[in-house]
């Protein structure tokens, strides 16, 4: 049997622990700090996705969930595989502000779901939620988010004031991938690769955000040009490389 100080002092020992351990919370509980406040505009300096709502049919989005734009996109797509109704609604929505500039509308195929987006919306974490409504009056409703943060454009290759732009499609990529231009500019994709190559708008393989940036085929040497005279942000990629073709335009006044 130990002496009754021994006793007393294991007691002392477990009362510090104790104290430790109370005082002291695991790094767990502390918030992450894999983005910090010089390049996130978000609280905390961490930008907090919630997990996307699918509806009945979604098949996918444009901005993609959890995206951080340079800039406002050009509007917001939705895209479903059974056909939509004129029911069916679409909010951008931050801090309680819808900005979607106009009511949703669904195209001439029934199959998308879009409405355009405020050019001057302010950097931030925007949640859209939708509506899709079938002809037989049903309706399911979904969720995603994306953030905007214009200090991502400071890496992009500023061509802003050209009237003319090239990008090049070379060694599977897009030669440059993110791009300043001005509204207005033309901008030309050549390719300079011995393998063939699209240039598609986002989302994949729906091709929906805007489709006029939607390519024929390119062989070697072939080129596709495309004018662009509304501000936003355009996401795009290569279909035969989606993986690792992906790139995006940011046009400004």
């Amino acid at each position: 049997m130990l002496p009754a100080r021994t006793y007393l002092a294991l007691f002392i020992i477990g009362l510090v622990i104790a104290g430790i351990i109370l005082f002291f919370p695991k790094n767990t509980d502390r918030q992450p700090q894999s983005i910090s406040n010089e390049t996130s505009l978000f609280e905390g300096g961490v930008l907090k996705f919630t997990s996307p709502k699918k509806s009945a049919h979604y098949e996918s989005n444009t901005p993609a969930h959890e995206a951080i734009l340079a800039a406002p996109p050009l509007n917001v797509v939705v895209d479903f595989n059974f056909d939509l109704s004129a029911k069916s609604t679409l909010e951008i929505t931050f801090e309680g502000k819808n900005y979607a500039t106009a009511p949703a509308s669904v195209d001439e195929n029934k199959l998308a779901l879009r409405a355009p987006m405020d050019p001057n919306a302010p950097d931030g974490l925007y949640t859209v939620s939708y509506n899709a409504c079938w002809p037989d009056n049903t309706c399911h409703d979904g969720s995603f988010q994306f953030g905007i943060d214009r200090r991502v454009s400071r890496d992009f290759t500023d061509e802003r004031g050209k009237k003319n732009v090239t990008i090049k499609l070379t060694n599977t990529q897009f030669a440059p991938s993110s791009v300043r231009v001005s509204a207005g500019t033309t901008v030309t994709w050549v390719n300079d690769d011995a393998i063939e190559h699209y240039v598609n708008t986002d989302s994949h393989p729906a091709h929906t955000f805007f489709p006029a940036q939607n390519s024929k085929l390119l062989k070697k040497a072939d080129t596709f040009s495309l004018t662009f005279d509304s501000v936003g942000a355009y996401p795009y990629h290569c279909s035969a490389h989606e993986a690792t073709m992906r790139a995006m335009i940011v046009v400004e006044e």
